[in-house]
Protein backbone atom coordinates (compact mmCIF):
# COMPACT_ATOMS: atom_id res chain seq x y z
CA UNK A 1 0.00 0.00 0.00
CA UNK A 2 3.20 2.05 0.70
CA UNK A 3 3.00 3.12 -3.08
CA UNK A 4 -0.31 4.83 -3.03
CA UNK A 5 1.17 7.64 -1.12
CA UNK A 6 3.94 10.29 -2.37
CA UNK A 7 5.23 11.41 0.79
CA UNK A 8 7.12 7.95 1.00
CA UNK A 9 8.59 8.30 -2.65
CA UNK A 10 9.52 11.85 -1.51
CA UNK A 11 10.53 11.02 2.11
CA UNK A 12 12.85 8.70 3.83
CA UNK A 13 10.84 8.16 7.01
CA UNK A 14 9.24 5.00 8.98
CA UNK A 15 6.16 7.18 10.05
CA UNK A 16 4.38 5.91 12.98
CA UNK A 17 1.95 8.53 13.95
CA UNK A 18 -1.28 7.77 12.11
CA UNK A 19 -3.45 8.15 15.07
CA UNK A 20 -2.53 11.93 14.69
CA UNK A 21 -3.20 12.28 11.08
CA UNK A 22 -2.71 10.02 8.46
CA UNK A 23 -0.69 10.45 5.19
CA UNK A 24 -2.93 11.24 2.56
CA UNK A 25 -3.01 8.77 -0.92
CA UNK A 26 -2.27 10.42 -4.47
CA UNK A 27 -5.96 9.91 -5.03
CA UNK A 28 -6.70 12.26 -2.23
CA UNK A 29 -4.21 14.61 -3.57
CA UNK A 30 -5.26 14.42 -7.31
CA UNK A 31 -8.52 15.10 -7.09
CA UNK A 32 -7.76 18.14 -4.60
CA UNK A 33 -5.64 19.41 -7.39
CA UNK A 34 -8.38 18.41 -9.66
CA UNK A 35 -10.97 20.41 -7.96
CA UNK A 36 -9.10 23.79 -7.85
CA UNK A 37 -8.11 23.49 -11.47
CA UNK A 38 -11.49 22.66 -12.80
CA UNK A 39 -14.11 23.31 -10.21
CA UNK A 40 -13.59 25.78 -7.53
CA UNK A 41 -15.90 28.18 -6.91
CA UNK A 42 -18.05 29.17 -3.59
CA UNK A 43 -20.38 26.55 -3.07
CA UNK A 44 -24.20 28.00 -3.43
CA UNK A 45 -23.35 31.26 -3.33
CA UNK A 46 -24.12 31.77 -7.69
CA UNK A 47 -26.40 30.43 -10.04
CA UNK A 48 -23.13 29.91 -12.21
CA UNK A 49 -22.09 26.27 -12.96
CA UNK A 50 -18.90 26.27 -11.01
CA UNK A 51 -21.38 27.54 -8.00
CA UNK A 52 -23.58 24.82 -8.53
CA UNK A 53 -21.05 22.39 -9.34
CA UNK A 54 -19.38 23.21 -6.04
CA UNK A 55 -22.67 22.92 -4.21
CA UNK A 56 -23.67 19.40 -6.00
CA UNK A 57 -20.09 18.47 -4.36
CA UNK A 58 -20.92 19.05 -0.89
CA UNK A 59 -24.23 17.32 -0.53
CA UNK A 60 -23.12 14.13 -2.72
CA UNK A 61 -20.54 13.79 0.08
CA UNK A 62 -23.10 14.40 2.87
CA UNK A 63 -25.06 11.62 1.15
CA UNK A 64 -21.94 9.08 0.75
CA UNK A 65 -20.90 9.86 4.21
CA UNK A 66 -23.81 9.42 5.89
CA UNK A 67 -24.14 5.84 3.58
CA UNK A 68 -20.83 4.76 4.82
CA UNK A 69 -21.27 5.36 8.70
CA UNK A 70 -24.90 3.88 8.02
CA UNK A 71 -26.29 6.65 9.55
CA UNK A 72 -30.33 5.78 9.86
CA UNK A 73 -32.74 8.09 8.15
CA UNK A 74 -33.40 10.04 11.70
CA UNK A 75 -30.00 11.59 11.38
CA UNK A 76 -28.54 14.53 9.39
CA UNK A 77 -24.84 14.76 8.63
CA UNK A 78 -22.98 18.65 9.62
CA UNK A 79 -19.59 19.55 7.69
CA UNK A 80 -17.70 20.80 10.04
CA UNK A 81 -13.42 21.74 9.94
CA UNK A 82 -12.94 18.84 12.70
CA UNK A 83 -14.15 17.05 15.46
CA UNK A 84 -12.97 19.30 18.00
CA UNK A 85 -15.54 21.68 16.55
CA UNK A 86 -18.04 19.35 16.11
CA UNK A 87 -17.95 18.67 19.91
CA UNK A 88 -17.76 22.34 20.41
CA UNK A 89 -20.60 22.97 18.05
CA UNK A 90 -22.82 20.02 20.61
CA UNK A 91 -21.60 21.65 23.97
CA UNK A 92 -22.18 25.22 22.94
CA UNK A 93 -25.73 24.59 20.64
CA UNK A 94 -27.00 21.75 23.43
CA UNK A 95 -25.14 22.36 26.05
CA UNK A 96 -25.69 25.84 26.88
CA UNK A 97 -28.90 26.11 26.00
CA UNK A 98 -30.66 22.58 27.75
CA UNK A 99 -28.36 21.85 30.65
CA UNK A 100 -28.60 23.96 33.95
CA UNK A 101 -27.98 23.51 37.54
CA UNK A 102 -29.34 20.39 38.38
CA UNK A 103 -28.02 18.37 35.12
CA UNK A 104 -25.30 16.37 35.15
CA UNK A 105 -22.40 14.95 31.93
CA UNK A 106 -20.42 12.31 32.58
CA UNK A 107 -17.14 11.85 30.71
CA UNK A 108 -14.37 9.05 30.06
CA UNK A 109 -10.99 9.69 31.94
CA UNK A 110 -9.80 8.50 28.87
CA UNK A 111 -11.48 10.91 26.29
CA UNK A 112 -9.39 13.11 24.39
CA UNK A 113 -9.01 17.01 25.27
CA UNK A 114 -11.47 17.95 22.67
CA UNK A 115 -14.13 15.92 24.71
CA UNK A 116 -13.35 17.11 28.17
CA UNK A 117 -12.73 20.74 27.58
CA UNK A 118 -15.91 22.20 25.91
CA UNK A 119 -17.98 20.32 28.69
CA UNK A 120 -15.92 21.78 31.72
CA UNK A 121 -16.68 25.19 29.87
CA UNK A 122 -20.37 24.01 29.41
CA UNK A 123 -20.54 23.11 33.32
CA UNK A 124 -18.88 26.83 34.49
CA UNK A 125 -21.39 28.38 32.13
CA UNK A 126 -24.55 26.21 33.26
CA UNK A 127 -23.21 24.70 36.45
CA UNK A 128 -23.96 21.50 35.82
CA UNK A 129 -22.44 18.40 37.54
CA UNK A 130 -19.45 16.19 35.67
CA UNK A 131 -18.61 12.97 36.45
CA UNK A 132 -16.02 10.65 35.13
CA UNK A 133 -15.75 6.79 34.74
CA UNK A 134 -12.39 5.17 35.57
CA UNK A 135 -10.92 2.36 33.86
CA UNK A 136 -10.24 -1.09 34.81
CA UNK A 137 -6.52 -3.11 35.08
CA UNK A 138 -7.19 -3.48 31.29
CA UNK A 139 -8.40 0.01 30.35
CA UNK A 140 -11.61 -0.98 29.74
CA UNK A 141 -14.14 1.68 31.07
CA UNK A 142 -15.87 0.54 34.06
CA UNK A 143 -19.22 -0.13 33.41
CA UNK A 144 -19.79 -1.05 37.57
CA UNK A 145 -18.45 2.19 37.98
CA UNK A 146 -20.95 4.07 35.38
CA UNK A 147 -23.74 2.42 36.51
CA UNK A 148 -23.27 3.80 40.03
CA UNK A 149 -22.75 7.25 38.15
CA UNK A 150 -25.77 7.24 36.32
CA UNK A 151 -29.06 8.59 37.18
CA UNK A 152 -32.25 10.75 36.62
CA UNK A 153 -30.22 13.99 36.72
CA UNK A 154 -27.58 12.79 33.64
CA UNK A 155 -28.38 14.51 30.91
CA UNK A 156 -25.31 13.47 28.43
CA UNK A 157 -22.89 10.99 28.28
CA UNK A 158 -19.80 11.98 26.20
CA UNK A 159 -17.00 9.54 25.12
CA UNK A 160 -14.80 7.84 22.57
CA UNK A 161 -15.33 4.97 20.89
CA UNK A 162 -11.46 4.11 21.18
CA UNK A 163 -9.01 5.62 23.57
CA UNK A 164 -6.58 7.52 20.67
CA UNK A 165 -3.64 7.07 23.35
CA UNK A 166 -3.83 3.32 24.25
CA UNK A 167 -6.07 1.85 21.35
CA UNK A 168 -8.53 0.43 23.52
CA UNK A 169 -11.93 0.10 21.98
CA UNK A 170 -14.80 0.81 24.24
CA UNK A 171 -17.95 -0.91 25.11
CA UNK A 172 -20.01 1.57 23.68
CA UNK A 173 -23.20 -0.21 22.88
CA UNK A 174 -23.72 -0.82 26.56
CA UNK A 175 -22.57 2.60 27.40
CA UNK A 176 -25.43 4.10 25.21
CA UNK A 177 -28.07 1.41 26.20
CA UNK A 178 -28.01 2.18 29.59
CA UNK A 179 -27.65 5.89 29.19
CA UNK A 180 -30.64 5.78 27.06
CA UNK A 181 -32.41 3.89 29.84
CA UNK A 182 -31.82 7.10 31.84
CA UNK A 183 -33.14 9.26 29.19
CA UNK A 184 -29.88 9.88 28.69
CA UNK A 185 -28.26 11.54 25.59
CA UNK A 186 -24.56 10.26 24.08
CA UNK A 187 -22.16 11.80 22.11
CA UNK A 188 -19.51 9.35 21.04
CA UNK A 189 -16.18 10.85 19.41
CA UNK A 190 -15.10 7.74 16.57
CA UNK A 191 -12.37 9.96 15.28
CA UNK A 192 -10.08 7.25 16.21
CA UNK A 193 -12.41 4.15 15.18
CA UNK A 194 -13.38 5.17 11.98
CA UNK A 195 -9.52 4.69 10.68
CA UNK A 196 -9.73 0.87 11.05
CA UNK A 197 -13.23 -0.53 11.50
CA UNK A 198 -16.58 -0.44 9.80
CA UNK A 199 -19.11 2.39 11.69
CA UNK A 200 -22.84 1.06 12.05
CA UNK A 201 -24.45 4.67 13.42
CA UNK A 202 -27.82 3.01 13.06
CA UNK A 203 -27.26 0.09 15.17
CA UNK A 204 -24.85 1.84 18.17
CA UNK A 205 -28.06 4.49 18.06
CA UNK A 206 -25.95 7.42 19.93
CA UNK A 207 -27.43 10.85 19.23
CA UNK A 208 -24.29 12.52 18.43
CA UNK A 209 -20.95 10.97 16.51
CA UNK A 210 -18.35 12.89 15.54
CA UNK A 211 -15.06 12.61 13.61
CA UNK A 212 -12.45 14.31 11.59
CA UNK A 213 -11.61 13.29 8.06
CA UNK A 214 -7.87 13.92 8.00
CA UNK A 215 -7.53 10.46 10.35
CA UNK A 216 -8.87 8.99 7.56
CA UNK A 217 -6.41 10.01 4.45
CA UNK A 218 -8.79 13.30 3.76
CA UNK A 219 -7.09 16.58 3.68
CA UNK A 220 -7.27 18.59 6.57
CA UNK A 221 -10.32 21.10 7.20
CA UNK A 222 -12.91 18.59 6.64
CA UNK A 223 -15.13 16.93 10.07
CA UNK A 224 -18.34 16.06 10.72
CA UNK A 225 -21.19 15.91 13.48
CA UNK A 226 -23.79 13.35 12.20
CA UNK A 227 -26.51 13.65 14.93
CA UNK A 228 -30.54 12.88 15.77
CA UNK A 229 -32.10 15.52 13.27
CA UNK A 230 -35.36 16.74 16.20
CA UNK A 231 -32.27 17.08 18.55
CA UNK A 232 -30.40 19.66 15.32
CA UNK A 233 -33.61 21.03 14.88
CA UNK A 234 -34.10 21.75 18.21
CA UNK A 235 -30.41 23.68 18.99
CA UNK A 236 -30.03 27.20 17.77
CA UNK A 237 -27.21 27.64 15.13
CA UNK A 238 -23.25 27.75 16.78
CA UNK A 239 -22.25 30.07 13.70
CA UNK A 240 -23.72 32.53 12.31
CA UNK A 241 -23.13 34.73 9.15
CA UNK A 242 -23.73 33.92 5.22
CA UNK A 243 -25.74 31.30 3.59
CA UNK A 244 -27.10 29.41 7.10
CA UNK A 245 -30.07 31.83 7.07
CA UNK A 246 -32.89 32.05 4.91
CA UNK A 247 -34.04 35.73 5.57
CA UNK A 248 -32.10 38.58 7.04
CA UNK A 249 -33.86 41.83 7.91
CA UNK A 250 -32.44 44.79 9.93
CA UNK A 251 -33.75 43.22 13.14
CA UNK A 252 -34.77 39.70 13.08
CA UNK A 253 -32.90 36.88 11.10
CA UNK A 254 -35.02 33.64 9.99
CA UNK A 255 -32.46 30.83 10.24
CA UNK A 256 -32.00 27.97 7.37
CA UNK A 257 -33.22 24.38 7.98
CA UNK A 258 -30.64 21.38 9.18
CA UNK A 259 -28.11 20.97 8.57
CA UNK A 260 -27.81 24.49 6.40
CA UNK A 261 -28.42 26.48 10.14
CA UNK A 262 -24.83 24.99 11.17
CA UNK A 263 -22.95 25.56 8.35
CA UNK A 264 -21.77 29.26 8.67
CA UNK A 265 -19.70 30.74 6.07
CA UNK A 266 -17.72 29.79 3.15
CA UNK A 267 -17.64 25.87 3.08
CA UNK A 268 -14.12 23.87 2.19
CA UNK A 269 -15.51 21.81 -0.96
CA UNK A 270 -12.37 20.76 -1.83
CA UNK A 271 -11.48 19.41 1.66
CA UNK A 272 -15.29 18.09 1.82
CA UNK A 273 -14.73 16.31 -1.74
CA UNK A 274 -11.35 14.91 -0.34
CA UNK A 275 -12.95 13.19 2.31
CA UNK A 276 -15.20 11.31 -0.32
CA UNK A 277 -12.04 10.53 -2.35
CA UNK A 278 -10.96 9.07 0.91
CA UNK A 279 -13.79 7.67 1.91
CA UNK A 280 -14.06 5.49 -2.12
CA UNK A 281 -10.10 4.38 -1.11
CA UNK A 282 -11.10 2.60 2.16
CA UNK A 283 -13.96 0.98 0.65
CA UNK A 284 -11.54 -0.32 -2.52
CA UNK A 285 -8.74 -1.41 0.51
CA UNK A 286 -11.69 -2.47 2.55
CA UNK A 287 -11.83 -2.57 6.11
CA UNK A 288 -10.91 -6.66 6.76
CA UNK A 289 -7.65 -5.44 4.55
CA UNK A 290 -7.18 -2.48 6.55
CA UNK A 291 -7.49 -4.92 9.82
CA UNK A 292 -5.26 -7.51 8.72
CA UNK A 293 -2.22 -5.34 7.86
CA UNK A 294 -2.49 -3.53 11.13
CA UNK A 295 -2.75 -6.46 13.27
CA UNK A 296 0.02 -8.34 11.32
CA UNK A 297 1.77 -5.39 12.28
CA UNK A 298 0.95 -4.78 16.49
CA UNK A 299 1.75 -8.41 16.44
CA UNK A 300 4.81 -7.99 15.72
CA UNK A 301 5.63 -4.75 17.35
CA UNK A 302 4.19 -6.42 20.78
CA UNK A 303 6.64 -9.53 20.46
CA UNK A 304 9.79 -7.12 19.64
CA UNK A 305 8.95 -4.52 22.97
CA UNK A 306 8.85 -7.42 24.80
CA UNK A 307 12.26 -8.46 24.18
CA UNK A 308 13.70 -4.62 25.65
CA UNK A 309 13.60 -5.57 29.11
CA UNK A 310 13.70 -1.62 29.80
CA UNK A 311 10.59 -0.88 27.99
CA UNK A 312 7.09 -1.25 29.79
CA UNK A 313 3.70 -0.81 27.38
CA UNK A 314 0.48 -0.09 28.74
CA UNK A 315 -3.21 -2.31 28.41
CA UNK A 316 -1.36 -4.64 25.63
CA UNK A 317 -2.79 -7.65 27.01
CA UNK A 318 -6.22 -6.18 25.90
CA UNK A 319 -7.48 -7.86 22.41
CA UNK A 320 -10.09 -5.74 22.10
CA UNK A 321 -7.97 -2.58 20.05
CA UNK A 322 -6.82 -1.12 17.37
CA UNK A 323 -3.19 -0.91 16.02
CA UNK A 324 -2.26 1.94 18.95
CA UNK A 325 0.29 0.56 21.31
CA UNK A 326 1.18 3.32 24.07
CA UNK A 327 4.61 2.31 25.89
CA UNK A 328 7.38 4.26 27.64
CA UNK A 329 11.00 3.44 28.22
CA UNK A 330 12.05 3.24 32.12
CA UNK A 331 13.07 6.27 33.73
CA UNK A 332 13.14 8.41 30.49
CA UNK A 333 11.12 10.78 29.37
CA UNK A 334 9.17 10.48 26.33
CA UNK A 335 10.56 13.48 24.47
CA UNK A 336 13.82 12.36 24.66
CA UNK A 337 13.34 9.10 23.36
CA UNK A 338 11.49 10.77 20.42
CA UNK A 339 14.11 12.84 20.18
CA UNK A 340 16.60 10.35 19.58
CA UNK A 341 14.18 7.90 17.63
CA UNK A 342 13.67 11.29 14.89
CA UNK A 343 17.69 10.66 14.16
CA UNK A 344 16.28 7.11 13.12
CA UNK A 345 13.93 8.67 10.84
CA UNK A 346 11.53 7.28 13.63
CA UNK A 347 8.35 9.31 13.81
CA UNK A 348 5.97 8.44 16.56
CA UNK A 349 4.07 10.53 19.14
CA UNK A 350 5.80 11.53 22.44
CA UNK A 351 4.14 13.37 25.26
CA UNK A 352 0.20 13.29 27.12
CA UNK A 353 -1.81 12.95 23.22
CA UNK A 354 -4.12 15.07 24.55
CA UNK A 355 -5.02 13.04 27.39
CA UNK A 356 -3.82 14.63 30.87
CA UNK A 357 -6.79 13.02 32.74
CA UNK A 358 -5.89 9.75 31.69
CA UNK A 359 -2.10 9.86 31.84
CA UNK A 360 -2.72 10.85 35.82
CA UNK A 361 -5.17 7.65 36.23
CA UNK A 362 -2.51 5.38 34.76
CA UNK A 363 0.00 7.47 37.47
CA UNK A 364 2.79 8.24 34.46
CA UNK A 365 4.18 11.56 33.31
CA UNK A 366 3.76 10.94 29.78
CA UNK A 367 4.05 8.07 26.98
CA UNK A 368 5.09 6.61 23.42
CA UNK A 369 2.97 6.22 21.39
CA UNK A 370 3.05 4.12 17.90
CA UNK A 371 0.18 4.12 15.37
CA UNK A 372 -0.30 2.07 11.99
CA UNK A 373 -1.69 2.69 8.90
CA UNK A 374 -2.07 0.74 6.10
CA UNK A 375 1.19 2.05 3.95
CA UNK A 376 3.15 0.27 7.39
CA UNK A 377 5.87 -2.27 6.65
CA UNK A 378 7.64 -4.68 9.10
CA UNK A 379 10.84 -2.40 8.51
CA UNK A 380 9.06 0.41 10.69
CA UNK A 381 9.05 -1.70 13.66
CA UNK A 382 12.74 -2.67 12.97
CA UNK A 383 13.97 0.19 12.84
CA UNK A 384 11.93 1.67 15.83
CA UNK A 385 13.72 -1.28 17.72
CA UNK A 386 17.03 -0.19 16.49
CA UNK A 387 16.28 3.06 17.80
CA UNK A 388 15.20 1.82 21.12
CA UNK A 389 18.34 0.00 21.36
CA UNK A 390 20.11 3.16 20.92
CA UNK A 391 17.73 4.50 24.01
CA UNK A 392 18.82 1.80 25.97
CA UNK A 393 22.38 2.81 25.31
CA UNK A 394 22.33 6.03 25.59
CA UNK A 395 20.46 5.93 29.15
CA UNK A 396 22.70 2.67 30.28
CA UNK A 397 19.54 0.97 30.43
CA UNK A 398 20.93 -2.68 28.40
Amino acid sequence: MKKDFPIFKNKDMHYLDTAATSQKPDVVISDLKKYYEKSNANAGRGSHELSILSKSIIEDTREKVKKFVNASSNMELVFTKNCTEAINLVAYSFGLNFLDENSEIILAVSNHHANIVPWQFVSEKTKAKLKYIYLDSEGNLDIDDYKKKLNKNTKLVAISSVVNTTGIIQDYETVIKLAHENNALVLLDVSQGITHYKQDFSKWNADFYTFSGHKMFSSFGVGALVAKKELLDKMPPFLLGGDMIEYVEEHKTTYASVPTKFEGGTMDTAAIKSLATAISYIEEISYEKINEIEKDLEKILLEELAKLKFVETYYTNNKNRVAVVAFNVKNVHSHDVSYILDQYKVFIRSGKHCTDPLHKFMNINSSCRVSFGVYNEKEDIYKLIEGLKKVGEVFSLE
